[in-house]
């Protein structure tokens, strides 16, 4: 169908997600899946979420600790009954919690992607954190068969930050940094994703956002120097990405810090990246 072109709008200054940080070795918090309204570039979308904000909070922790979360499904019956093929999108407001990347349990209430969260239920996740877990940038999603690519591409989707790698490396340490969390945008006449067909099209994506906004404004003082803990969250493309005028010195790829700095970067999974204009490297 036919959608209306965007209203006007202008990009802002780059909003981060709320941190919640572990006390005393936990981190106890609640998500609620929900229905919210976010006004994107111009759109006015009817997304799924985590606690109403796209991306979801940015949950914060050391090696060793334990993520205790109470989540809450508050995404209406699904629509359809029981599938008659287990191997198409079925059950689009059924979901569950998956750690990406993490090393720990994948059985019980830990980290189980066989686990479904149904609509008006409400579910207890504990993960134990291992004591030598590789700090570094995580990310959480749904990973419920039959939905997870919906609920994904709506904008369910957040950062996990396992702290102190390069506590070591005074330049780092001492940089401003930023959770960048990339998503591809798709949206059907309704302004809605209720259905495959919204993101299965090549060409499907609509405009990509930064934890999202619609091209958001960073901003740096001269010579200043900023990690940036980036995420693909998108649901299907890789991103080759690059910053006019600035060097990208990657540091660290798919959660795990690299043995020596590099000199680009091509970013296809989670990342992370000291960034400074070339002369103040």
């Amino acid at each position: 169908g036919l959608i209306p072109g965007p209203s006007p709008w202008e990009p802002e200054d780059l909003v981060e997600p709320e941190n919640r940080r572990a006390v005393d070795g936990v981190l106890e918090t609640e998500l609620h899946a929900q229905y919210t309204w976010k006004d994107g570039g111009g759109y006015q979308l009817s997304m799924r979420s985590y606690d109403g904000t796209i991306p979801g909070p940015t949950l914060r922790l050391q090696p060793g600790d334990a993520l205790k979360i109470k989540f809450h499904n508050l995404l209406p019956p699904s629509r359809d009954e029981d599938p008659r093929d287990e191997d198409l999108p079925h059950h689009l407001n059924s979901t569950n919690f998956h750690f990406h990347g993490a090393h720990v349990s994948p059985e019980g209430i830990s980290d189980n992607i066989f686990r479904v969260f149904e609509p008006g239920q409400s579910y207890d996740i504990e993960i134990d954190l291992p004591a030598d877990h590789p700090s570094g940038t995580y990310w959480y999603h749904p990973h419920n068969h039959g939905s997870a690519d919906i609920q994904i591409a709506s904008g369910m989707a957040g950062a996990v930050i396992i702290e102190g790698d390069f506590a070591e490396v005074p330049e780092i340490a001492a940089a401003t940094e930023r959770v960048l969390l990339m998503s591809q945008v798709v949206f059907d006449e309704y302004r809605q994703v209720e259905g495959f067909e919204t993101v299965f099209p090549e060409g499907a994506t609509r405009y990509f956002t930064l934890n999202g906004q619609r091209e958001p404004i960073i901003r740096l003082r001269p010579g200043e120097v900023q990690r940036w803990r980036i995420l693909h969250a998108g649901y299907q493309d890789d991103i080759l990405m690059s910053l006019d005028g600035h060097t990208l010195l990657p540091i660290a790829r798919d959660g795990i810090r690299l043995s020596e700095i590099g000199r680009s970067a091509s970013v296809t999974q989670p990342a992370s990246v000291g960034e400074a204009p070339p002369e103040a490297i």
